[in-house]
């Protein structure tokens, strides 16, 4: 099988008060211009970082609760009985581990009965600790792309720090070593499929700047064995206009292959075309709807629009050979209902539906009418349930299923039987005095938008309870119920209250409850997670004195707005590798690929409205804004840290306290290893315990 290793805060009352109890971090002296920030990694813009990050460092670590707090998050994260989640190849258990011995991680491997046990007997395949010291470079492990079927030799991608670029070499996953002159391709953001042992698609820079204007590749080329990467085959010539052009290559158990090029134009749009030798057809697909798999010959197709007799969120099967594609039904999510995942399973498919906001798992195969037939696996309900891995040559697949106070568990399935738990984490926190709610919040155009609680069941409604909101709302990505540890440990466990507000612009319930909060759009996204907070305070779970928020990426965006927008809303804001100037997004690391999302400033009623929203251009002098906490790493090269740089440089020119705090790694998911990790959960933790409860 195909795998990847590859993506959260009232009222300001006095600023010279809320100085004086947090010892915040303000820079007064400035230069005239900040244009230095945008060099990332110029050296007078690291020197303001580090002066930035120290200031933080000095505020929050000087916390009594700061070291309890790092000890404990790096004790969860580096827990020796976590679950090891699988990866299946070659009938063999894999998993990506890092612990204290190992920051970078090793990638080992045991087998399917020693994987049962309590004891795994597991033999190492890659250290990449090791490999980096070897080499004197700054590795982590980016992803491994197996080739099929015998998915013995793979293409391990070698991130420089947690970027998004990589370098990618050949491996032999049983002699366990890179393969002497083997493929290999230098550091640049790229994307392959093996088309078979000797040949692969790659899509990759192949002339210098032969990139999009989203910073990806768009060429593909056939490159094969033995010969030099400039002797590869071009196959398919994308534009600078793309988002992306990829290669994707599809096998089942019955030896059928599908290889595949992805021209994406937006970030919501692809367009399939089908290699037949050097040339390429055209599926006459949708333009909203991806491939995700195989079976029996029948491509698997998740539709984000509405096609033929087909609703949006519908998964159908198509034959690729046929001009009319002839698909079928697999299933259709119904009212409130969405699919967040399927799997190709032997000659199964499994399909991950959520059911306001709760998870199932379902096995489909093909009856002999050749009709989808489905049977729903019995598992835990009320929580969220996910598919840690599935496997092409056998019906063996593994499930991850967690809740806000149910530890993550992984349970076996095989077909259509019913699934046993394996694995357990035991509990990261006191969970006992605690309980999950869901209700609703009307929002401003009047539709009812769910919440989840987490809190004491003594909780006493008088608003006086530190609470902590977070949501995304963005990109059809879905926030369900998931087991922190952190979270348990550092806030849940010492009496705050924790809020998942599943807004619109997220795909809680499908495509168009995405599409409800997208471009002009947006605002019901910022309203929707207004409302909730409001609710919250109408309820007198909490008040805007004790609410805290956080969100991060396109949440980050979120909390720039609901900080611009509502500061009398709460007293704590946490912003997170965020998108804050939105009338430059485009223009900044890989922000083109998002305009299907956000709008351009090209569009006159899409820049309008960025312009209304955009929190950099809105801050505002003479405002009482709460003080907000901006997080970012310098390599992360997808969003890039100048957004919160940028917005820090304007607060500090509008005299506004705040914290900042930059990585110097980790890309756009944060820490690249568990100590950086746990250090800036620390520094959250205090932040929020020391804005919302200062006595």
């Amino acid at each position: 099988m195909t795998a990847r290793v590859s993506l959260f805060f009232h009222r300001f009352r006095r600023l010279a008060l809320a100085a004086t109890m947090l010892a915040l971090p303000t820079v007064q002296a400035r230069a005239a211009s900040t244009a230095f920030l945008d060099q990332i990694d110029g050296k007078q813009a690291l020197d303001w970082v580090k002066q930035h990050d120290q200031k933080t460092l000095d505020a929050l670590r000087a916390d009594p609760r700061f070291p309890e707090f790092q000890r404990d998050a790096l004790r969860i994260l580096q827990s020796q009985d976590r679950i090891p989640m699988p990866m299946q190849w070659h009938g063999a258990i894999y998993n990506f581990w890092r612990d204290a011995k190992h920051v970078r991680g090793i990638l080992r491997r045991t087998d399917a009965a020693s994987y049962r046990s309590a004891t795994p007997h597991w033999v190492t395949v890659l250290d990449v600790d090791a490999l980096a010291a070897q080499e004197h470079r700054n590795w982590f492990l980016g992803g491994i792309e197996c080739r099929e079927p015998d998915e013995t030799r793979c293409m391990i991608a070698l991130s420089e720090g947690g970027e998004d670029a990589q370098t990618l070499r050949e491996f032999d996953l049983l002699k366990r070593h890179f393969v002497p002159g083997g493929f290999e391709l230098p550091h640049a953001k790229q994307s392959v499929a093996w088309l078979n042992a000797d040949t692969l698609l790659v899509s990759r820079p192949w002339e210098p700047g032969e990139l999009t204007h989203s910073s990806y590749p768009y060429v593909v080329k056939a490159w094969h064995r033995g010969t030099k990467p400039e002797a590869a085959v071009e196959l398919f010539r994308g534009s600078k206009q793309d988002m992306t052009v990829n290669p994707l290559v599809l096998f089942d158990r019955d030896h059928h292959v599908l290889p595949l090029i992805a021209q994406a134009p937006t970030f919501f749009t692809k367009r399939f075309f089908r290699l037949v030798g050097d040339k390429t057809l055209a599926l006459d697909l949708p333009s909203k709807s991806d491939i995700v798999g195989l079976v029996h010959g029948l491509a698997i197709v998740r539709l984000t629009e509405a096609w033929r007799d087909f609703p949006a969120g519908s998964v159908i099967s198509i034959q690729p050979e046929q001009t009319n594609l002839d698909p079928k039904p697999v299933v259709t999510p119904k009212a409130r209902q969405m699919i967040q995942d399927v799997a190709v399973s032997g000659n199964r498919l499994l399909i991950a539906l959520y059911d306001n906001v709760r998870g199932q798992a379902w096995s489909y195969g093909l009856d002999k009418q050749g009709v989808w037939q489905g049977v729903r696996l019995k598992l835990p309900e009320d929580v969220s349930v996910g598919i840690a891995s599935s496997d092409l040559q056998s019906e063996t697949a593994y499930f991850e299923v967690s809740g806000f106070l149910t530890p993550t568990e992984l349970w076996q399935g095989e077909g259509q039987s019913v699934p046993l738990r394996i694995k357990t984490t035991p509990p990261r926190f006191n969970a006992h005095d605690l309980m999950v709610e869901q209700h609703e919040a009307r929002s401003t155009d009047g539709t009812m938008v769910p919440y989840f609680v987490v809190r004491r069941r003594d909780l006493k409604m008088d608003g006086k309870n530190p609470t902590l909101l977070y949501a995304y709302g963005g990109f059809e990505v879905s926030m369900t119920p998931s087991y922190s540890g952190a979270l348990g440990k550092l806030w849940l466990e010492r009496g705050g209250t924790y809020v998942l507000a599943n807004i619109r612009g997220g795909g809680e319930f499908g495509p168009d409850w995405h599409e409800a909060g997208r471009k002009t759009h947006r605002q019901r996204v910022f309203d929707d997670f207004a409302s909730v907070a409001r609710d919250l305070t109408t309820r007198k779970l909490t008040s805007p004195d004790l609410l805290a928020i956080k969100g991060g990426s396109n949440g980050g965006l979120l909390m720039g707005v609901e900080f611009t927008q509502h500061p009398e809303l709460w007293r704590g804001v946490i912003i997170q590798v965020p998108l804050l100037d939105m009338l430059n997004f485009e223009n900044m690391s890989a922000g083109a690929s998002w305009v299907d999302e956000y709008g351009s400033v090209g569009v006159p009623e899409e820049r309008d409205f960025l312009a209304k929203i955009s929190p950099l251009q809105n801050l505002k002098a003479g405002m009482r804004y709460p003080t907000p906490f901006l997080t970012t790493t310098t390599r992360d090269d997808r969003v890039g840290p100048v957004h919160a740089r940028r917005f820090a440089a304007r607060m500090d020119e509008l005299h506004l306290p705040y914290f900042y705090y930059e990585q110097v790694e980790g890309g756009h998911s944060a820490g690249a290893n568990q100590a950086e990790v746990a250090q800036e959960e620390a520094l959250e933790y205090v932040y929020l315990w020391k804005t919302l409860m200062p006595s």
